[in-house]
């Protein structure tokens, strides 16, 4: 029985709940190491809407790519975006991968579907955190679409999931969540990642996400945490097979 094998075998279309179930009584499942990807319009936004949550994978030792859609380049040029985003995935543990679509100008369309296709493809995930699809930059819009379209096309063969990212400022009418995560222990962690950006104003911004991360967290009964909502037809929760989700 290969990876995905094992993880389909813990109930594809079930509940969250029976789906945490099966995967506590699975032996296989618990040693199990994966693969998750947090795409992302620019550097800076996978870490601040999940840099907790990918703080605690990669302590379990699981692989998180950070995927973004550009270099950042804008008023900042793209040596400094890239350093800083190299510096905030070496904190968090995680590895940077780059689309080549230009900031303030991203495209959907056939050619880039297929290109974003090949990347999600090649990097072969066990999970990937995308952008919510209501958003007030066209960048988030954009990932979220072109993220979407590769879980259609690789026949919905990994998990999705999406976050928040400065509610009101990009983030719209996110939903209820349906999974949160404890983020306590790692908030100093997931905050030097963000401060890593140091070129985009991150007192401001951080400010901001962590105020949504304390209300997160008191929902779920602790300090901070980062939510998520899971895209119907996931074929398994991998929350629940890691043990992060507090629901």
């Amino acid at each position: 029985m290969n990876r995905r094998e094992m993880l389909r075998g813990t109930g594809a279309f079930a509940g969250a709940a029976t789906l945490r179930a099966e995967a506590k009584a699975d032996p296989e499942s618990a040693g199990r190491k994966f693969k998750v990807i947090v795409t992302g319009g620019h550097p800076g936004d996978p870490e601040y809407g999940c840099g907790g949550t990918v703080a605690r994978l990669t302590a379990l030792g699981h692989e998180v790519v950070l995927l973004y859609l550009n270099d950042g380049a804008w008023e900042t040029s793209a040596a400094v975006r890239i350093a800083e985003a190299k510096k905030a995935c070496e904190i968090l543990k995680a590895r940077p991968v780059y689309d080549t679509q230009a900031n303030g100008h991203a495209v959907v369309d056939g050619a880039h579907y297929d290109a974003f296709e090949k990347i999600i493809a090649a990097e072969n995930p066990d999970a990937v955190f995308n952008q919510w699809l209501v958003d007030n930059h066209p960048d988030h819009r954009a990932i979220a679409n072109l993220t979407y379209e590769s879980w259609n096309r690789l026949k919905r063969r990994f998990a999705l999931y999406y976050y928040e990212v400065s509610d009101g400022e990009d983030t719209m009418q996110f939903p209820a969540p349906t999974h949160y995560v404890d983020i306590s222990s790692v908030a100093d962690t997931k905050k030097a990642a963000c401060y890593a950006h140091a070129s985009q104003n991150p007192d401001f911004f951080y400010g901001m996400q962590d105020t949504v991360a304390q209300f997160r967290g008191f929902a779920a009964a602790c300090k901070r945490a980062e939510a998520y909502v899971m895209q119907v037809r996931s074929p398994y929760d991998i929350f629940a097979l890691t043990g992060l989700s507090r629901q």
